[in-house]
């Protein structure tokens, strides 16, 4: 039987559906000043559960650790248009990041990526990003599937990682994530750049300052124009944080540093 657990922080739900139980867990907010994106749970997990599933996914968000280490992760990707950028600033850097894939555009772009992977991971960002938590599990296990094939064929790294969409977690969500194998992982703090438009070191200087041993720190390389205000920034980043005593790791050499800061359903 799938355990479920609730996991609270900032007024925001996770629920893994009502058809799995009903037991539920407080989480310590750890970054008060950051909330999790935790959303969703509009679909039911299952009717019925018809295939093996080991009862426990973890999500994760940031790792307990007393070291001074952050991950740097990039969603979306690859894009024709910043990409390769942001892969020739972490090689510049000399800095690991881990690329939470979208199985379409790794199909339409996977150029971009080959033999530049080597000090980084690649995690699963479905297929064609959609809301997950909108869709029944069957669906779901469809968009990580293909995504999962074309990632491990284009790239030769078989993704072990998996982030929904939006960051929003259904019943459905956790089913597939468990039938595949998957460990979640979301973000405990992210670039904002709508709010530094018109002062981009602004983005910089945020990063810098808030940052906090553990954290999974969340950017895109797709999307809307305001993403190159911290990619354009990312170097400032690198220095800044360095400059602090900090050092960069991928998710899964961040988690295991420590004691991952998650729930278990």
């Amino acid at each position: 039987m799938l355990n479920r657990r609730a996991l609270f922080r900032g007024g925001l739900l996770l629920t893994a559906g009502a058809a799995i139980g009903a037991a539920a867990a407080t989480v310590p907010q750890v970054w008060p000043q950051r909330h999790l994106p935790l959303d969703g749970g509009y679909a039911p997990a299952a009717d019925r559960l018809d295939y093996d599933n080991q009862g426990r996914v973890s999500v994760t968000w940031h790792v307990e650790t007393t070291e001074p280490v952050v991950a740097f992760t990039f969603d979306d990707g690859p894009g024709p248009k910043w990409t390769s950028e942001v892969l020739d600033t972490l090689e510049h850097y000399e800095v690991p990041a881990t690329f939470f894939l979208v199985g379409q555009n790794v199909a339409a772009h996977g150029d971009l990526l080959r033999g530049r992977l080597d000090r980084h991971e690649v995690g699963n960002h479905t297929w064609s990003h959609p809301d997950l938590a909108k869709m029944d599990a069957p669906a779901v296990g469809r968009e990580l599937a293909r995504a999962h094939d074309t990632i491990k064929s284009v790239t030769g790294r078989e993704p072990k990682l998996f982030r929904p969409p939006y960051g929003h977690l259904g019943g459905s969500t956790l089913l597939g994530a468990d039938r595949a194998g998957y460990n979640l992982v979301l973000w405990s703090t992210k670039m904002n750049e709508d709010l530094y438009v018109k002062n981009p070191p602004g983005q910089a200087q945020d990063i810098v300052e808030h940052a906090r041993p553990g954290q999974i720190i969340l950017a895109h390389d797709v999307g809307s124009p305001n993403r190159y205000v911290a990619l354009s920034q990312l170097g400032t980043m690198f220095t800044g944080l360095r400059q602090r005593g900090y050092r960069f790791v991928t998710v899964s050499e961040l988690m295991a540093l420590g004691q991952p800061v998650s729930g278990k359903s």
